[in-house]
């Protein structure tokens, strides 16, 4: 799995404070760029619930080496854009697959689990003398690894995080959005410090569904 920041909002923290504050104030938020605490503002701000105002940063992500049930599962979150690796126009040829740890870790499993592999994409390529693409890749496993770019506002991020860095979220896509959290921290630390499964700023929602280990509640100087 290769996770990368293509393009985001420069200065995001601040261009967010700025159009809180502006909503309030006599001023447009390009005169408060300058004079404004991003973190004071957006601490007051979002933490009230008023999570509009960090739409206006927006982030692209490439994904690639992930598998077609983790963008199943991806392209739910129906508020951001998504362009994915075509199957009909590029060859899938070449055996690629994602394997789960949990078959990885047994010798047996995993034999089984690669030869199953080898024979999907054995009749692959015969079909593909036959039929057209598109038509030969519906024997394709949803292992088969896709490559992704994804774009979402920072609103849509936090919700994202939410759900998939939870500890029932499935381990692919756990993964990735971990990737991407450490990515956006970097980068708009002010927005995303509390950002992740529920827990980490709150409590546990899963209710008898939660994993009974949840993460200690992050304490900060705002706190």
């Amino acid at each position: 799995m290769k996770v990368e920041l293509l393009a985001y909002t420069p200065d995001a923290d601040r261009i967010c404070a700025a159009a809180a504050r502006s909503c309030y104030s006599d001023r447009p938020s390009k005169e408060l760029l300058e004079d404004i605490d991003p973190e004071k503002t957006l601490s007051q701000t979002v933490g009230m619930g008023h999570h509009s105002v960090i739409e206006h940063a927006v982030f692209t992500f490439s994904v690639s080496g992930v598998s077609r049930a983790l963008t199943h599962q991806l392209v739910r979150h129906r508020i951001a854009s998504f362009s994915q690796q075509s199957q009909r126009y590029v060859s899938m040829d070449e055996p690629g697959y994602v394997t789960p740890p949990s078959i990885s870790s047994d010798a047996k499993l995993l034999e089984m689990y690669e030869r199953s592999m080898d024979q999907v994409w054995e009749i692959y390529r015969k079909l593909g003398d036959s039929v057209p693409a598109e038509d030969a890749r519906y024997v394709l496993p949803n292992a088969c690894t896709t490559n992704i770019t994804i774009t979402m506002n920072a609103r849509e991020l936090l919700h994202f995080f939410k759900l998939r860095c939870c500890d029932r979220a499935q381990w692919e896509i756990r993964e990735m959005a971990g990737r991407m959290l450490e990515i956006c921290k970097k980068v708009s630390p002010t927005i995303f410090r509390d950002a992740g499964a529920p827990c980490v700023s709150g409590p546990c929602p899963e209710g008898k569904l939660s994993c009974g280990s949840p993460k200690a509640k992050k304490k900060t100087a705002r706190r």
